[in-house]
């Protein structure tokens, strides 16, 4: 029983992470890989399924490792796709002061800054800056931000597809 309940384990393990990548293809567009991944998710997800509901034992580990499978794969699944997907991320800063150390130490950093002037109603000088960077950079530069300008307003967003520009 053992080595059925690990067998569902490891095949919801590799089921779930196949359909993690599958949806950040989809959201990234990678439309080759969808299908290929589609056929191999669910076929090792009804082997899965099949070795799990034929299981002659009436055991709570059964259903147990098949969930467990898949809350483990959905960990590995998002880890590996962190890992190997890569993508890049739009940093908006709206800066609650005189910003120009702020830009001339992105730009040092090897970021290219795009600086757009905001106008609101307490007369404030205040400037929205955007910057593009790697995921994987994108820690180190919010960290940057917040040591020069610990005040200022700061967004995440992901990017999908960038044309042009310079990307740190």
């Amino acid at each position: 029983m053992l080595f059925v309940c690990l067998e569902i384990f490891f095949a919801r393990i590799i089921d779930v992470s196949i359909s993690t990548f599958r949806t950040m293809f989809m959201v990234r567009k990678k439309s080759v890989l969808i299908p290929i991944l589609a056929f191999l998710e669910v076929f090792v997800w009804f082997m899965a399924a099949r070795k799990a509901l034929n299981a002659n034992f009436n055991s709570i580990l059964i259903p147990i490792c098949y969930s467990l499978g898949y809350a483990t794969g959905t960990y590995i699944g998002g880890c590996l796709s962190r890992k190997f997907i890569k993508n890049i991320n739009s940093i908006e800063i709206t800066t609650s002061k005189d910003n120009l150390k702020l830009i001339n130490a992105l730009r040092c950093e090897g970021c290219s800054v795009s600086i757009i002037a905001l106008k609101n109603n307490y007369r404030e000088k205040k400037d929205l800056l955007i910057v593009d960077v790697k995921s994987k950079n994108t820690q180190e530069t919010i960290n940057l931000i917040k040591n020069i300008d610990p005040k200022a307003f700061i967004v995440v967003k992901d990017t999908k597809i960038v044309v042009n520009g310079y990307i740190k």
